[in-house]
């Protein structure tokens, strides 16, 4: 069974973890940590949904739908010159990208 957060589109199915460590290294915002047997969603609202996690998880057990969150408008912001990321959520353009 997965775990979701409501507020952006990861989803983690600790049956599935092999305890491998990988997200622990490529997750730019610590959003799992370490523990004995797998590893722990700890942050999931931290989650900017780069997609690292998903791309270096060996079996699996994360998903995540890269490219609609914050780092998609971080991207932008940059191209684009705008000062401040921002993303819709919820239908309203909002800052993005907080450090829960």
């Amino acid at each position: 069974m997965f775990n979701s957060y409501t507020s952006n589109t990861l989803r983690y199915d600790p049956s599935l973890c092999i305890n491998c460590g990988m997200c622990l290294v490529v997750c730019p915002h610590a959003v799992f940590a370490p523990d004995n047997r797998v590893v722990r969603l700890v942050r999931p609202a931290a989650c900017m949904e780069c997609g690292a996690c998903q791309l270096n998880c060996p079996t699996e057990a994360i998903k995540v739908d890269s490219g609609v969150g914050c780092a998609t408008a971080m991207m932008l912001a940059a191209l684009t010159g705008r000062q401040e990321a921002a993303c819709v959520c919820g239908g309203s353009e909002a800052p993005c990208c907080s450090e829960d």
